[in-house]
């Protein structure tokens, strides 16, 4: 038991290092001197294709998307943890099942609020 406890702690310590050494890193590697300083022109220019841009660069992209990604993260996720549920459904019993009829509905309330907001609309 004590050892499936080790697993966990030793998978907490390798994340938490991670997560602290991965954004410190180039800092490092600009000290020791393999990233390199010094900018120049050709470096903040604008890279399409090879090619110089004709017109603006920056363009604002449609709002909607945003939603359209949101809903399709919001399903994703539902399908990610109903997989497990209906594996092992009949170890829950009537509980589980309780609890992934309620999480289907939270579910369902944001995708109908989006669908009433216009949000699955493209104009």
């Amino acid at each position: 038991m004590l050892l499936e406890y080790g697993y966990v702690g030793i998978l907490l310590v390798v994340a938490v290092l991670f997560t602290a050494i991965i954004p410190l890193l180039p800092l490092l590697l600009s000290f020791v001197g393999l990233v390199p300083r010094k900018s120049n022109p050709a470096k903040t220019t604008t890279y399409e294709c090879g090619m110089q841009t004709i017109g603006k660069t920056w363009v604002q992209f449609n709002f909607r998307y945003y939603f359209f990604a949101v809903l399709f993260v919001a399903l994703d996720v539902l399908t990610v943890f109903l997989y497990p549920w209906a594996v092992n459904l009949k170890g829950l019993g009537m509980l589980g099942f309780v609890a992934v009829v309620a999480f289907f509905l939270i579910i369902m309330v944001g995708y109908v609020y989006a669908w009433l907001k216009g949000a699955l609309e493209w104009k």
